[in-house]
């Protein structure tokens, strides 16, 4: 039930190792921007984030708030290996990012992360003909999302990665 076709080529296993290629690709391209430069008019700290990645965003946010019907006959599809669809993978990290910004907002923050982001982005994941349109997991509308834990290491800390690499 893996998120990459199988057109009759090659082996499972060199199927899974183009997944994860894949993926990692998606997210080095993703971690190279996550801090901007601080804006001349701000102060030299930046907010501190309320989750830590995308997968600890997903389990707080998405899974227990979005709570849908899913399945193969419900209007709604949702993986619970949603880090195996890399077009999956780079929508929550938007979602996750905006979150983070406009979480700051204390007046219209959340209320236009859910109008532009969430609405938007949860509509093209949830699809039946978005990037879980075949997946076979299942849920009752008042149940959270399904969820299997990514492997270890998938996600970094993109705090902890940055203050890594600095000298």
């Amino acid at each position: 039930m893996g998120a990459l076709p199988d057109h009759g080529r090659g082996d499972p296993d060199r199927r899974q190792g183009l997944h994860h290629r894949r993926l990692e690709a998606v997210l080095l391209r993703l971690t190279r921007t996550r801090t901007a430069p601080p804006h001349p008019d701000s102060s030299d700290t930046e907010p501190t984030l309320y989750y830590a990645n995308v997968d600890e965003f997903v389990r707080g946010q998405i899974i227990p708030v979005f709570r849908r019907r899913v399945g193969e006959r419900a209007e709604h599809r949702w993986a619970a290996d949603w880090w195996r669809y890399p077009k999956a993978v780079i929508r929550l990290e938007a979602l996750w990012r905006a979150w983070e910004s406009l979480r700051l907002d204390p007046a219209l923050g959340i209320s236009v992360w859910l109008r532009d982001h969430a609405d938007y982005h949860l509509g093209v994941l949830m699809s039946p003909t978005g990037p879980f349109a075949k997946s076979t997991y299942e849920a009752k509308a008042a149940d959270p999302l399904p969820y299997d834990a990514p492997p270890p290491g998938l996600f970094q800390d993109p705090v902890q990665e940055s203050s890594a690499a600095i000298p």
